[in-house]
Formats: structure tokens, sequence, C-alpha cells
């Protein structure tokens, strides 16, 4: 019996023993820190596609004499997006839409990701963004 109550005071490899039991959660949580991430890049990535997208969508192509211009076709549009999003890496991006209104276009695109902790998978994250356009009569 003086063994075990002697055993029960022992400190040594304790330190081991907490080491063990917190580095698995550190390290999930900072695999999830890098997937959370990945997400805010993609929705940066979203976000200067639109960018671009609008600024093809507002500017006058081929002006004449006359002050008249030219505006982009939504397929254009559609090319222009698809050619400057990034953060593509792990997720998968739509296929942007491009909405004409009377005097506006609605510009959007959404990126979905499954996201995974190393031991479990996690939720699915999706993001939309979208922009409106005012186009010049």
């Amino acid at each position: 019996m003086t063994k075990f109550r002697s055993m029960l005071r022992n400190q040594a490899g304790a330190a081991g023993i907490e080491f063990a039991l917190a580095v698995p959660v550190l390290v999930v949580m900072i695999y999830g820190i890098f997937q959370i991430g990945i997400a805010f890049q993609a929705s940066a990535g979203m976000q200067h596609a639109l960018g671009e997208g609008a600024r093809l969508a507002t500017i006058c192509q081929n002006p004449t004499a006359d002050g008249v211009c030219s505006v982009a076709t939504n397929d254009e549009i559609k090319a222009m997006i698809n050619a400057k999003k990034f953060g593509t890496g792990v997720g998968t991006f739509s296929e942007p839409t491009v909405t004409a209104g009377s005097d506006y276009r609605d510009l959007s695109v959404t990126f979905s990701m499954p996201t995974s902790f190393l031991l479990f998978p996690g939720p699915t994250i999706n993001l939309t963004r979208s922009k409106r356009v005012y186009v010049a009569g």
C-alpha cells in the first residue's frame, strides 16, 4: 500500500501525459484555422473577380465621335470573372451568373468547400458574393 501512495504523489511523467493529451487537440485546431483561411482567400478571390467583372460592365468600349459606347456582353463579363478569380485550390467555384435589368446588371458567383479537421469531416462552407452594376444607358 505504501508503494501505491508513493506512486500517487509522484509527478514524474505528468508533463508528458499532459502533452500527449493536448497536442492532438492543438493540431486539429491549427488545421481548422488553415481551413478557415482558405475560405477567406476564396472570398477575397470572389470579390476581386466580381470587381473586375463590374469594371468591364461599366466601361465605355469603342466610343464613337457621337459619344455612343458599346458595352460588354454577359458572356464577356462571365469570362472576365472566371479569369480573375483565385483561391480555387480546395473548393469549387460555380459558373458566374450575370442577370441584366433595365439599367443594371447583377453579377454573382458561389464558392463551395467541404472542410476537414484531420480526424473528422467538418461542415461544407458555401459562400455567395454578388454585385449590382449600373450601366450607362
